[in-house]
């Protein structure tokens, strides 16, 4: 899952070559050598200076040659970068460079053969072990041949170089044996050291990794999860918290940090006797930073440390207002449906003697003989039985309301049908209304049964302003919304979840039977009734009808046009 060194940029003894570490090699190279060529340089003129003026010569050019080769070392690095073969030739020279230094300052009565040594360790920086077991022989190999010629007299001298050849067996083989095993010694230990040391790494590299990779994911958990998440101390200090829960809030991180949760949930017992709380599966209220109370879920879990001593507590709730919501409808749907059932049958008995009775009156009423004071109260239970008979075709139509026959017709048409509606009756008098639609949307439902829902919805909105006011109506073809809203005084929060049930009304002379068919019809066509606050300062009742793929409509303008 996660890439390995081997496919990587080349690695070196357990550190990845990079530009960077090439050109501290380089440097701190540049740096030793230099204090090495002074410290010989030193050392050969402490006598007489015309005598050693032939091994400074040489002293002068190996340091020339040193820097030279050192520019063009950083001038490869720079525009090929860090090579694996780069690498090896500064070795490479180092040992040769380390001989000739050796040479020059008398052999084996040279203080510098641990030069060997650090070139060896610096192979273990940037070196495989293979390579590192390489320079250590390479290194007991060229210092032994250099004491052996010079032991056997076949060492060839440069002019102005006194080099030693008159020198104990003992003391080359004690030299030989002294040096080599410190070369083989460091060498071995170092391939050790490379192979600890990129094992070591790789560890820490895929450890970093999977951190990373924990640590990105647990980032894009908490910022998408949908629940809201507090970590809070001993004195129930906000300490940590995701985005859901800083939207639930109400705030940003710097404004809730260091908050204490208790304002948020006042009534929840987080906290007894200085003990914290598990919670599974509580309800309670939640009030964000502006005030605003929501209902919420939530559960509690205890934090603790590496030492197992309690260190926070961790809160997760949720949004619950979408659900109370829904459950409110569905107790609602179920009381309609009882009610419905109820109602449908009694509407019958009750439908069936009232015509007998209104047909009975009817035929008395005939009679010459009757006293017109007698025809008065006749004609007042005929009108009052024909109010009945309207009221149970409303009560059937709400108990029991026809299929929807649904079909494509113009929104504008059925506007204007109802303009004509609010035109001719007298409790539109004095509001204003404004109707808008495109003039060529197209609507999918019953044409009919929609027609009675707004004409129930726009009657309401009339009787709330029974001394005028503004009344907008609304068709938005993009969203399929029918809405309605009013100037009015609106619906105070404790009724909005009562004016759909049926018979519930706050009007003298309602039924309370207008917005519960309207909520009838709109069930049936699948959609939603949704009351908001209007604009105008009163009720906004807005219906949303299914979107339908097939859905066209001709008003392309996105400027809506009065019907």
């Amino acid at each position: 899952m996660y890439p390995k060194s081997s496919g990587m940029l080349p690695w070196l003894g357990g550190q990845r070559l990079t530009p960077r570490l090439m050109r501290w090699f380089l440097g701190i190279r540049v740096l030793v050598i230099s204090l090495f060529l002074g410290g010989a340089i030193l050392f050969q003129i402490r006598g007489d200076v015309e005598q050693q003026w032939f091994v400074l010569r040489y002293l002068y050019v190996l340091v020339a040659a040193s820097y030279l080769q050192a520019l063009i070392s950083l001038v490869l690095v720079k525009n090929i970068g860090p090579m694996r073969w780069l690498a090896q030739a500064q070795i490479v020279w180092d040992l040769v460079f380390a001989t000739l230094l050796i040479y020059l300052t008398g052999g084996i009565e040279s203080v510098f053969s641990s030069f060997y040594i650090l070139i060896i360790l610096c192979s273990v920086l940037l070196l495989s072990r293979r390579d590192v077991l390489l320079v250590a022989s390479a290194a007991a190999i060229l210092y032994g041949s250099l004491i052996n010629l010079q032991y056997y007299r076949h060492l060839p001298t440069l002019t102005g170089v006194a080099i030693p050849m008159d020198i104990d067996g003992a003391q080359v083989l004690y030299t030989l044996f002294i040096n080599v095993f410190a070369f083989l010694v460091v060498g071995v230990l170092g391939g050790l050291l490379v192979s600890r040391l990129r094992h070591s790494e790789d560890v820490r590299q895929q450890i970093e990794i999977d951190y990373e990779e924990l640590e990105r994911l647990n980032q894009a958990i908490l910022a998408n999860i949908t629940s809201g998440l507090l970590i809070v101390d001993r004195q129930l200090r906000i300490r940590s918290l995701n985005a859901a829960a800083e939207e639930m809030l109400g705030g940003r991180f710097q404004e809730l940090y260091n908050a204490n949760v208790s304002q948020f949930f006042p009534d929840q017992g987080l906290m007894v006797e200085d003990q914290f709380q598990v919670i599974a599966r509580g309800e309670g209220r939640l009030v964000d930073y502006s005030g605003h109370s929501r209902p919420v879920g939530y559960n509690t879990s205890i934090l603790t440390d590496p030492a197992r001593q309690v260190d926070g507590l961790l809160i997760t709730f949720q949004d619950l207002t979408h659900l109370k919501e829904m459950e409110e409808r569905l107790k609602r749907n179920d009381r309609l449906a009882a009610v419905g059932q109820l109602a449908a049958g009694l509407a019958h008995e009750i439908r069936n003697p009232l015509a007998s009775i209104s047909g009975s009156v009817q035929l008395l009423r005939e009679n010459d003989a009757l006293t017109s004071e007698d025809r008065h109260l006749m004609n007042i239970v005929i009108k009052e039985a024909d109010r009945l008979n309207d009221l149970l075709k409303e009560f059937l139509l709400f108990a029991r309301p026809s299929r929807p026959e649904k079909e494509w017709f113009k929104a504008a048409e059925l506007v204007h049908e109802l303009a004509d509606l609010c035109a001719g009756d007298g409790r539109f008098a004095a509001v204003k209304i404004e109707r808008s639609c495109p003039p060529d949307a197209l609507l999918y439902g019953d044409r009919r049964q929609l027609r009675q829902a707004l004409w129930n919805l726009l009657i309401n909105a009339a009787e709330a302003m029974p001394t005028g006011g503004q009344l907008v109506f609304e068709y938005s073809p993009s969203t399929g919304d029918l809405s309605v809203a009013d100037s009015g005084p609106g619906v105070p929060p404790e009724l909005r979840q009562k004016i759909y049930d049926p018979f519930f009304t706050t009007k003298d002379h309602g039924t309370g039977l207008g917005l519960a068919t309207v909520h009838t019809i709109v069930e049936a066509h699948d959609g939603t009734l949704e009351l908001h606050s209007s604009p105008q300062g009163g009720a906004k009742f807005v219906i949303h009808l299914p979107a339908d793929a097939e859905k066209v409509y001709a008003g392309k303008a996105e400027t809506e046009t009065s019907c």
